[in-house]
């Protein structure tokens, strides 16, 4: 009986390192993927990019949300740690400038991120905690750069995910036969949201409509969300 259970062990250990290793070529398969076309790319070319059966893929993520929350775990990191880094710029609108132009060229940089970015997804733990850090982070840089009279005063929070979604509709058009448009989109952008640029502005969205539209977002690419 002791000898079973013995022997058993081993076999239980290449099990759990088997299901890591498609785990992880899952989701390597799945990164390459969604940035090269999106979200909504159909879950059995992952799964045969990975060399796994679509069984095996759903075993180990059993919805789309938690097969993309996975995969941009670190990108979520890297938009945090942009954020951050934004607020040590020693000028305030220097650091708003480049914390917009540097999560635009990550949208740029990965379809897929282009998309999670303008998306509310249902969160894991990690992916929760990241958004909190960034989206306080993002209220950080507006502020500041209000503070020091270089932002427009009505600029809002709500106004970086409408940038964002901006942003990301100029980019599936024009990626291929103007890949650099989005730049002078943004550069158009940040000119119009300096302090001087003080004439009015239609009524920013609140932010419950903003969510709505981010959820609504996600089911289009058929990814839900439990918000």
């Amino acid at each position: 009986m002791g000898s079973g259970s013995r022997s058993g062990k081993p076999a239980e250990r290449a099990l759990r390192a088997d299901a890591e290793r498609n785990r992880q070529q899952i989701v390597e398969a799945a990164r390459a993927v969604f940035a090269e076309q999106g979200l909504d790319v159909s879950l059995e070319e992952i799964a045969e990019r990975a060399g796994v059966g679509i069984a095996t893929l759903y075993r180990r993520f059993p919805t789309r949300a938690e097969l993309v929350a996975a995969v941009f775990a670190v990108k979520l990191r890297e938009y945090a740690t942009v954020a951050e880094e934004a607020l040590q710029c020693p000028d305030a609108w220097a650091g708003f400038c480049e914390y917009v132009e540097r999560v635009c060229a990550m949208q740029v940089a990965d379809r897929g991120f282009a998309d999670v970015i303008t998306m509310a997804l249902a969160p894991s733990e990690t992916s929760k905690d990241l958004w909190g850090l960034e989206y306080q982070a993002g209220v950080r840089i507006i502020r500041r750069a209000q503070e020091a009279g270089a932002l427009r005063q009505d600029f809002v929070p709500e106004d970086i995910p409408l940038l964002l979604m901006a942003n990301a509709g100029v980019i599936r058009v024009s990626r291929d036969a103007a890949p650099h448009a989005w730049r002078r989109l943004v550069a158009f952008l940040l000119d119009a949201s300096r302090a001087d640029n003080s004439g009015p502005l239609p009524a920013a969205p609140t932010a419950a409509q903003t969510e709505r539209a981010m959820i609504s977002y996600a089911g289009s690419k058929g990814i839900s969300s439990t918000y």
